[in-house]
């Protein structure tokens, strides 16, 4: 590893591959694939031909890295890819993933594809895959790993001990030794550290921990990862409807959905659905953003009809228009604030809809007193430059007016979203950032001609 950025070194990685694959220096390639970490040649396998990723693919030998690759692709990539290998080798590496990432790579996968690949790793004893595949994608049951260490509680440590190096060696991620009953419930958890330094006589139901925070398999991934990291946990146990231990979802997975719950967010606030269309085709990215214009579009109609209510009042002076933008700007930038504080807040737990007016009461607080401070400079300059006191005073209430409403909307409107249990991130793209443009138009336009009298 060398000093650059991670940005400067996947640059520099990808442009010697490329280089090397036009040149067909094939022993080069070689020696660069087998230095790479899988997750970077992922950043690379997006921008080759299917040739190409073709050629790379087949020069990497560890098929660990290969299972990486898998995970770490982008979905239209990794569909085009699994599509173009042949079934024996796409058994072969799925064999050797964590079923968990095996099972959501099936999920993704055409109906016929999966089921000759579920066919063949029956065949060969892999049935926890199909037992993944029941629950839903985004649930605790779809992104749980089946493998896990547990042990009736009569068992002493030593036999623990014992056990972990005999039976346990393939477990994808040893953070906890789980306790249960004859049933199979879950009754108690002992980290490893405190397996070894108790004696080696002494029961694990003597000294495990029976508070045990543990989830159900129907629980929203979400839900999941805030859970390990409000408790500061490496993994969760899953349960079943009868409190039978099914699986555990490790810290690696939780990393991954906060990487994807936030992307979503972002994505939804800026009104472009839900999926990353950078690596998508230009007609699927238009057909995804289509409709979520359509309420910038209706806003702006709205919109012109308030403006034209008020045409006989822009004719007579013709500068109300020139502050129109400054007046809109500062609407739409503070309720974009706003709602973006909120809707980070709810999804990371920070903020509760229980707290829905203390919180509402705040951001039109702070919307009041930056409403003021920039009504009084915003109109200072109106005044300096048309010298009118009359449309200074109307300038600095409809920006004061115009920041509180948008704070109070911006904060408002997630919070009702989510109390309602629709994704409040859905709110703050094009919908509130319209509805403040209007508010924000018919409160320049009101003031104006109450204070001008025209």
């Amino acid at each position: 590893q060398d000093g650059r950025p991670m940005g400067d070194r996947n640059t520099i990685l990808m442009e010697s591959i490329k280089r090397l694959l036009r040149r067909n220096a094939l022993p080069h390639l070689r020696k660069i694939i087998a230095k790479t970490h899988a997750a970077d040649l992922s950043r690379i396998f997006n921008s080759l031909s299917l040739t190409e990723q073709l050629k790379l693919f087949s020069m990497i030998e560890d098929i660990e890295q290969k299972g990486i690759l898998f995970s770490e692709l982008e979905e239209d990539t990794l569909l085009s890819f699994v599509e173009a290998l042949k079934i024996e080798e796409v058994v072969a590496i799925f064999e050797d993933m964590p079923t968990d990432d095996v099972a959501d790579i099936i999920g993704k996968l055409p109906e016929e594809t999966s089921d000759v690949i579920l066919r063949k790793m029956r065949a060969e004893g892999s049935e926890e895959i199909e037992g993944l595949l029941r629950y839903e994608d985004d649930t605790a049951g779809g992104i749980m790993v089946p493998d896990f260490i547990a042990l009736r509680e009569d068992v002493t440590a030593g036999e623990a001990i014992q056990s972990l190096q005999k039976e346990h060696q393939d477990v994808e991620m040893p953070f906890y030794l789980y306790v249960i009953n004859e049933y199979g419930n879950l009754v108690g958890v002992s980290s490893l550290r405190q397996l070894v330094v108790v004696g080696p006589e002494t029961p694990l139901k003597d000294f495990m921990v029976t508070d045990v925070f543990s989830v159900k398999t129907d629980m929203d991934q979400e839900e999941v990862a805030k859970i390990v990291a409000r408790y500061d946990i490496l993994a969760v146990p899953v349960v079943d409807e009868t409190n039978k231990l099914v699986g555990i979802v490790t810290v690696d997975d939780v990393i991954d959905i906060f990487r994807r719950e936030a992307t979503e967010d972002i994505l939804k606030m800026a009104g472009v659905g839900e999926d990353f269309v950078e690596t998508k085709s230009v007609f699927k990215s238009t057909r995804i953003r289509l409709p979520w214009l359509f309420a910038s579009c209706l806003g702006g109609i709205v919109a012109f009809f308030v403006i034209g209510h008020f045409e006989e009042s822009l004719r007579k002076l013709t500068y109300l228009a020139a502050l129109m933008p400054v007046i809109m700007g500062m609407g739409g930038n503070i309720g974009t604030q706003s709602s973006t504080i909120v809707v980070r807040g709810l999804a990371t737990g920070r903020i509760d809809t229980g707290e829905l007016w203390p919180v509402v009461f705040k951001e039109l607080s702070i919307g009041l007193i930056l409403g003021l401070v920039y009504g009084l400079l915003i109109g200072f300059v109106a005044q300096l430059k048309y010298s009118t006191i009359m449309l200074a005073m109307a300038v600095g209430s409809s920006v004061i007016c115009s920041m509180s409403v948008a704070a109070l909307v911006g904060s408002l409107v997630p919070m009702l979203f989510a109390k309602i249990e629709i994704d409040p991130a859905v709110a703050t793209g094009p919908f509130v950032t319209t509805a403040i443009d209007i508010i924000s138009v018919f409160f320049y336009f009101a003031i104006a001609t109450s204070l001008l009298g025209i």
